[in-house]
């Protein structure tokens, strides 16, 4: 339950449009998320702050439903100024994620294949020098 300053909050700040879209937990693979979600705050903060992961993968298994907008109002006092952007990429992997049948969102299955297509291309240039491959 929201508390007066929490709805004065809400009321007051400005949201993403995706905002307004609401994700099913239940059809994102969040082991997947839980990855991008510590990794992302790491870069933010500069250092791995169990404590921030732990509170954003908590807000994002307590509902089947959860609200964005609250989401980003609980990570402002950890991330400042880089909560609304984290908030909507967050937001958006995971609407892209409960579109894909595996929970995936597409933009990190794009972007595993992107690393995988330039470590073939890293190993074949190095296998070629030491006279490896074909």
């Amino acid at each position: 339950m929201a508390t007066g300053v929490d709805a004065k909050l809400l009321k007051s700040t400005k949201f993403p449009p995706e905002f307004q879209k609401k994700v099913d937990m239940r059809k994102c693979n969040l082991e997947v998320m839980k990855q991008w979600i510590a990794r992302k705050v790491v870069e933010i903060l500069a250092v791995e702050d169990d404590v921030v992961i732990d509170f954003i993968f908590s807000m994002l298994e307590e509902e089947r439903f959860p609200d964005p907008r609250k989401i980003q109002l609980n990570l402002t006092g950890f991330l400042e100024k880089a909560a609304p952007r984290f908030c909507k990429e967050l937001w958006n992997l995971l609407l892209s994620a409960q579109a894909n049948p595996q929970g995936v969102p597409v933009e990190l299955l794009e972007a595993k294949k992107e690393e995988l297509r330039k470590m073939k291309v890293y190993l074949h240039i190095w296998f070629g020098v030491l006279g490896l491959w074909d």
